[in-house]
């Protein structure tokens, strides 16, 4: 059995990564690969009643990572190639974006084990992307998003990788940033 390559994309939300990964399944598959695409946690979290975005709780951000990481397990027998549309460090990020934006403090220890969490999964990726919020590029009207929340995660993502000196693309909100993390990402599955 090979293990599959790993790929995962974080971010704040409305910064392109779900259409970034759909659009790295479809010309994956169309190589013949078997491309699993891990995504729909925090949908699937509010679904059974977790709180998400500035209602965010350790239960909830503990979840999202064990779903995600049971969903890329999954899919290691089936797949050439798993896309994980937000990797564990978006859970992490929008827990503690949300303390801030509560102005409220998590419980040190309770962060630690999350971060932890988080940082035993970061060396299953071949390749983790990460999206810049562009302040300019207006959320999508069919959200109702608070603009200084969403500031807060980008922030607390980008902190959290410069703290861990997590190996990461930057891809931003421009037509070639985005070919080139196609591009990356092809390279990266024909290693």
């Amino acid at each position: 059995m090979n293990t599959p390559i790993h790929i995962a994309i974080t971010g704040t939300h409305s910064t392109g990564k779900t259409v970034l990964m759909r659009r790295a399944e479809m010309e994956l598959r169309a190589t013949g690969l078997r491309v699993a695409r891990v995504h729909g946690l925090g949908k699937r979290a509010a679904a059974i009643g977790l709180p998400k975005m500035q209602r965010h709780t350790a239960i909830s951000t503990e979840w999202v990572i064990a779903a995600g990481i049971a969903d890329e397990l999954a899919h290691t027998t089936d797949s050439d190639v798993v896309l994980t549309d937000r990797a564990p460090i978006d859970a992490i990020a929008y827990y503690t974006a949300a303390l801030e934006f509560r102005s409220e403090s998590g419980s040190p220890s309770t962060i630690e084990r999350l971060e932890q969490l988080v940082a035993s999964q970061a060396p299953r990726y071949e390749l983790l992307l990460a999206t810049e919020l562009d302040p300019a590029e207006p959320v999508v009207a069919t959200h109702d998003y608070d603009p200084r929340y969403r500031r807060l995660v980008d922030r607390h993502i980008h902190d959290w990788l410069f703290k861990t000196s997590s190996t990461h693309q930057l891809v931003t909100n421009t037509d070639d940033s985005r070919d080139q993390a196609i591009a990356l990402i092809k390279s990266r599955v024909a290693l």
